[in-house]
């Protein structure tokens, strides 16, 4: 229970204090006070303050002798007294400003409010930073690759200039080379005969002698 207590009263406390900080109050017409003919005009003195919501305003003046009322604009106009909206006849009055807009406030004596003692205050709004929010980040649209249109590898040509094409497989076989063992079953004699030169064939068994006589062969058996 005291504990709750004195949180309470640190709150109020740090309310008061904000409220303070961040409020003016104004005295009307200065050392003068709340007067019928006062040095400065109290509208021309307004013209010169800035009010804010939160801001008040104290009157002082002789209390009993005077008194101030919050009228409308139109009893502010003709100095009627007869239907105030606020009346404050303390001698130490003070009005907070609770909104934005004109507040209208006379003398509660009619004489006084004809002779000037009537003023005018204008409270402007408070102004909020304006709230701007961050553009969304735009995610890049993929653009599809060109297809492509280059030519392809070319053939490297063979260097006769001919077709690359590799040429058939020859199912003949390679010519034998000179030296070449005969294929077997083949017969060869052991001496050529010239060039025609008559052949003899012979019984198996017999042999023959070559004698070359000018330019021909005789044949010598034995």
């Amino acid at each position: 229970m005291v504990m709750a207590l004195q949180k309470h009263i640190v709150l109020l406390f740090l309310t008061c204090l904000f409220t303070s900080s961040y409020s003016y109050q104004f005295m009307i017409g200065g050392k003068d006070g709340w007067i019928p003919n006062p040095s400065e005009n109290y509208n021309t003195w307004s013209q010169r303050m800035r009010f804010q919501i939160n801001d008040s305003v104290l009157f002082k003046y002789k209390q009993g002798a005077d008194s101030v009322l919050e009228v409308s604009k139109n009893d502010y106009d003709k100095c009627n007294t007869a239907n105030p909206i606020k009346k404050m006849e303390d001698g130490n009055s003070v009005f907070t400003f609770d909104r934005s807009g004109p507040f209208y406030f006379i003398s509660g004596n009619k004489d006084n409010c004809d002779k000037g003692q009537k003023l005018q205050i204008i409270v402007i709004s408070v102004r909020k930073p304006p709230t701007t929010t961050p553009p969304a980040p735009q995610t890049p649209t993929p653009v599809a690759a060109p297809p492509s249109n280059g030519p392809s590898s070319p053939t490297t040509p063979s260097p006769s200039g001919g077709s690359t094409t590799p040429p058939p497989k020859s199912s003949t076989p390679p010519a034998s080379s000179p030296g070449a063992a005969p294929p077997t079953g083949s017969s060869t004699p052991s001496a050529s005969a010239p060039s025609g030169a008559p052949v003899s064939t012979t019984p198996a068994g017999t042999t023959f002698k070559y004698k070359l006589i000018g330019s021909t062969f005789n044949f010598l058996s034995t």
